[in-house]
């Protein structure tokens, strides 16, 4: 087993102005002893960016896509776990909610489900490579790259994502812990359920049922991760039937079994999500709550 000097992590909040569209910045550094490397596997997420400095890692979801040395990882919405090895990096990282990826990709995000790629070799993030080439200077600067990656955002608001305000409300929707299936959802967002299918099949990357799904499940899953002293059993979420079905969920979205993915070592999730916790007040992105469109619930 590989040994991990460090794992330092910070997180830092959009501006006003991008919080509707990322969930958090974060700078994370990672020093790995005797130039060896660590695996972890991150949970079911949003779409999200990454950008390394140093080490660049081997990343892959099983049955899927694996890239492997780019300094540039992009990823679309997942149900699944990304696995990934990493040596010594210094890292920049950002998630794009769904009105992100609406307002940032312009393409279906159901077209990029589950997908791993090489940000700087696949067209749909090609608009991404200037920030990728010139985030780093020889020296690191933290203050100066935060500010370039905001200054790279800020410059791509000027023509609004179409629907931006009902992606906001499914948003809002969808993780309000009280919606419990794709009815009640319909009923608070006041939209038919064919168009919030298809602003979720461009926006959010998968049906409502799905979503739902998902995010039951995040739920429990953070929830343990905080608290491993919870049991499962104590950290299931209240919407699940019976710890089978919690069961099933967890073999679909993470590729094992609880007990499994509770015995294997977190180096890397287990410090970002308590420091994400303590800093953003929720560990995992997809536990974020939109911001902004304070009008939004008169639709």
């Amino acid at each position: 087993m590989s040994q991990v000097n460090t794992v330092h992590v910070r997180f830092h909040p959009p501006p006003e102005d991008l919080r509707r569209f990322l969930t958090t910045f974060y700078l994370a550094e990672i020093e790995v002893a005797d130039g060896s490397v660590i695996t972890d596997a991150l949970q079911p997420e949003w779409a999200n960016l990454r950008f390394f400095s140093g080490e660049n890692p081997d990343c892959w979801i099983e049955s899927g896509d694996h890239v492997h040395g780019a300094s540039f990882v992009a990823t679309g919405p997942s149900t699944r776990c990304t696995n990934f090895r990493l040596g010594s990096s210094r890292l920049w990282g950002m998630g794009l909610l769904p009105l992100g990826w609406a307002q940032f990709i312009h393409l279906p995000a159901a077209d990029h489900a589950n997908l791993v790629a090489d940000g700087q070799a696949h067209p749909s993030f090609s608009s991404f490579v200037p920030i990728a080439k010139t985030l780093f200077e020889a020296e690191p600067d933290e203050e100066a790259e935060l500010a370039r990656l905001i200054a790279f955002f800020r410059a791509r608001l000027a023509n609004p994502a179409a629907d931006a305000e009902r992606i906001f409300l499914i948003h809002a929707a969808i993780v309000d812990p009280q919606v419990a299936n794709v009815a009640e959802l319909v009923d608070r967002v006041g939209a038919g359920q064919r168009t919030i299918e298809r602003l979720c099949n461009r926006a959010f990357g998968f049906p409502p049922k799905m979503l739902l799904r998902r995010q039951r499940f995040m739920r429990s899953l953070s929830q343990f991760m905080l608290d491993p002293s919870l049991k499962w059993i104590g950290a299931i979420d209240g919407h699940y039937h019976d710890q089978a079905q919690f069961v099933r969920d967890f073999r679909e979205f993470m590729g094992m079994t609880p007990s499994e993915y509770a015995a294997r070592p977190h180096p890397v999730l287990d410090k970002f999500m308590h420091e994400r916790a303590r800093v953003a007040g929720v560990p995992v992105q997809t536990m974020d709550r939109p911001e902004g469109f304070s009008g939004a619930a008169a639709l």
